[in-house]
């Protein structure tokens, strides 16, 4: 379960579900109809003792907006979160006492809210076609907790869609000088290791909705030949729309981490990576 905070909306199932459900409602589904086929089509979560609950609270949010919250949903609802259900399985996972407290309010205002009644129905949204922020090899620096630089490269740019991807790797430069294009090209990957990360790789396909806000913290320093195409419609990589957390906030963590903790043994290349992507497909070619 890919969890980033205590909010109802702070994990990648929710996050996925609800935004699969309103791409279908923006395209004039009707809400009974996705509901029925996001149960049909996400089987494995709804059988997931751990992620099972953030796929029907997606739901029960999504079609609250549409104003059609299902009565039988709604009691789901109701016993998932009256019966505790929830808070065991973050007590399962070994979640903070304090996290736990702070859950437990969430979803008591979650159940509440759930009980009102909408004043009007989400309208649908025309799609709006969005261009990548960064363009293909774009090597990215910005400023650490520890007053260095910290640098990402967009490895791949998505055009011609509703969302503008970018596919984004933070690495692990960490220095005084502002990186050069040489930096970025022998970097390695950043992987992560403090808290409960399990050597987590930091290459996530980049959602620019919330990049204007955060745009200034962010400098492109220069641009890569990359030539490695990476097919967003095969990747099982994630999908992040908040740079500074999932770039920015992890490198600090990372290197903070690494203060008192070793680094991880496990290693990468930016290189390395397509590298074994060539192998699998000869028409890749980096740098």
């Amino acid at each position: 379960m890919g969890t980033w905070g205590t909010a109802i909306s702070s994990n990648d199932t929710y996050a996925d579900i609800f935004g699969s459900f309103f791409e279908l409602y923006n395209d004039g589904v009707e809400v009974s109809e996705i509901s029925k086929k996001l149960i049909a089509d996400n089987q494995d979560l709804i059988n997931d003792k751990e992620d099972c609950n953030n796929f029907w609270f997606a739901i029960a949010k999504a079609q609250w907006e549409c104003k059609e919250l299902e009565k039988g949903l709604l009691e789901k609802i109701e016993q998932i979160i009256i019966s505790n259900s929830d808070i065991e399985i973050w007590k399962q996972l070994d979640s903070s006492e304090k996290d736990i407290k702070k859950r437990k309010i969430v979803l008591d205002k979650f159940l509440e809210k759930l009980h009102t009644k909408k004043p009007k129905a989400r309208k649908r949204k025309k799609k709006i076609i969005r261009k990548p922020v960064f363009e293909k090899g774009d090597c990215l620096t910005f400023k650490l907790e520890n007053g260095n630089y910290g640098g990402a490269i967009a490895l791949e740019a998505i055009y011609e869609t509703e969302y503008g991807h970018n596919l984004i790797a933070t690495t692990r430069i960490n220095q005084v000088v502002k990186p050069s294009i040489e930096n970025f090209e022998n970097s390695e990957l950043l992987i992560l290791n403090y808290d409960n990360w399990d050597l987590k790789e930091c290459i996530n396909w980049y959602l620019p909705i919330r990049h204007k806000k955060i745009s200034h913290l962010i400098e492109v320093v220069g641009k890569s030949n990359i030539q490695t195409e990476f097919d967003i419609n095969q990747s099982m990589l994630g999908h992040v729309a908040d740079f500074e957390i999932w770039v920015i906030e992890l490198a600090n963590k990372q290197f903070k981490s690494e203060e008192t903790k070793p680094k991880p043994s496990k290693s990468k290349t930016i290189k390395s990576i397509v590298q074994k992507s060539v192998k699998r497909k000869s028409k890749w070619k980096l740098w």
